[in-house]
């Protein structure tokens, strides 16, 4: 990643796995002129499996950038060049990295746009959210970015100015730059002085916490004064996109169903997960059970681990668990690997562990390889019934719906009881509706075995 070339150091583009070619630079984290320490990361870099951040191997000052944001680059091409630092040297470099800053303190009131100004009016969250911290304008505010896009360097240096004092006129008519989208744009957004109304949800594992994808707007005024926002499509969501078409195009998607009775699960984990989170200091989640009543019925059903090859069945021997965890902005599928081979503890503590690293943009592309089967747990938000897209090339996703307290008949009389649905999508080339009718019920008899006396280890 690192070679060195006159006084400057080169940094490249890293080879993050076997099958990654190249990689898209999805945000720098440093601009020419900023201190670099070493280790320290340096961009975000996107390949078509995980985000991560690049760090730098050497400390010194950042001279240029060789490599614009959204540009996918080859594995090992130079895409950044830092000086290290060394007195006379470091001082060349803030002075090479300051040539055409529009943000002096001569002209940091005055914004003169030249040249490119494509980028002007599309905004990050983290400038959106400092503009409105100080109450600025961001068309008072030179950009020094790509395209002419204002950075938060270019907003902190507005503020130390002592623009965030000044009076931020706002012309009559004219919708502020700052303009958030409205509800019917974007629907999860709450105002944040809406009074709270309480909801009322039967769903027994349902999140309080309500996100949105972070995203960057650009508002276009149109003639009927109501305008349109456009959304930036990242990355990570173009191939989410190709992932997506690729699954429904070429696999002939199969759907089923079957409802199961957990009421039993329900009364163990509760009666459980104190316990289980002050021995093992990780949740004890409905996800973990029926992981290990999939991974068991797999076993009975190996055909369930299976690909398309052609001209032939690849039935893989380890059992490797894809699992669907939602961010803001995207759903990944990391795995856990030879997932029989864990108790439910085991499980517990592998769904926590990457599911915080998927939320924190820690995976490595080594966490999302190898997956045979994927689960997602869509009842997490309340969902019922889905009808969930094969995680490509795989035969067969499952979701576990909400867990729901419904009047069941038993032995012809009328009891209240927790269920849950169990959604299948299959691979009809590989897969017909009679093994994956014995696989759901083998899941069924499996979630419903357990009981209050069940041992989790």
């Amino acid at each position: 990643m690192q070679q060195t070339r006159a006084n400057s150091t080169e940094i490249t583009m890293p080879q993050f796995a076997e099958s990654v070619v190249s990689a898209t630079i999805g945000k720098w984290l440093k601009q020419p002129g900023d201190h670099v320490e070493e280790y320290e990361a340096l961009c975000e870099v996107i390949t078509d499996k995980v985000t991560a951040e690049l760090p730098s191997t050497a400390a010194g000052i950042m001279l240029e950038l060789l490599a614009a944001e959204g540009a996918t680059v080859d594995v090992g091409t130079v895409i950044c060049l830092i000086q290290e630092s060394d007195g006379e040297g470091q001082a060349e470099a803030i002075a090479i990295a300051d040539t055409g800053d529009q943000n002096s303190p001569e002209t940091k009131n005055e914004v003169t746009l030249s040249g490119d100004q494509s980028m002007r009016n599309r905004y990050s969250p983290a400038v959106r959210t400092l503009a409105e911290d100080h109450d600025l304008n961001l068309s008072l505010i030179a950009g020094s970015g790509l395209g002419g896009r204002i950075t938060r360097k270019d907003v902190w240096d507005y503020i130390e100015s002592g623009g965030s004092k000044q009076k931020q006129a706002q012309p009559a008519n004219v919708p502020s730059p700052m303009m958030r989208p409205p509800a019917s744009a974007i629907s999860n957004e709450i105002p944040m002085n809406a009074p709270k109304v309480p909801v009322r949800s039967t769903g027994l594992h349902l999140s309080d916490n309500k996100v949105g994808p972070r995203v960057e707007v650009e508002q276009k005024q149109s003639t009927d004064s109501r305008g349109e926002y456009y959304i930036d499509i990242t990355p990570i969501r173009n191939t989410i996109a190709s992932r997506m078409r690729q699954s429904v195009t070429e696999i002939p998607h199969a759907w089923t169903m079957i409802e199961v009775d957990v009421t039993n699960l329900v009364t163990l984990r509760n009666k459980m997960k104190d316990e289980f989170k002050r021995k093992e200091g990780v949740n004890l989640t409905y996800l973990a059970f029926l992981m290990k009543s999939v991974v068991n019925a797999i076993k009975d059903y190996p055909i369930m681990n299976s690909v398309w090859g052609v001209d032939n069945i690849i039935v893989k021997r380890d059992i490797n668990i894809s699992l669907a965890v939602g961010t803001e902005d995207s759903v990944m599928t990391p795995v856990i690997r030879q997932a029989d081979q864990k108790n439910i503890p085991g499980l517990a503590r592998e769904i926590e562990q990457l599911a915080n690293k998927t939320r924190s943009g820690k995976l490595t592309p080594a966490d999302m390889q190898g997956g045979t089967f994927t689960i997602n747990n869509t009842g997490s938000f309340g969902s019922i019934l889905s009808y969930p897209i094969i995680n490509y090339p795989q035969a067969a996703i499952l979701t576990f719906e909400s867990i729901v307290k419904k009047p069941v008949v038993i032995n012809d009389m009328i009891a209240v009881r927790s269920m849950a649905n169990l959604c299948l999508s299959l691979d009809h080339r590989i897969l017909d509706g009679v093994i994956c009718g014995r696989f759901l019920q083998r899941v069924k008899e499996n979630l419903e075995s357990f009981t209050a006396d069940t041992n989790l280890y």
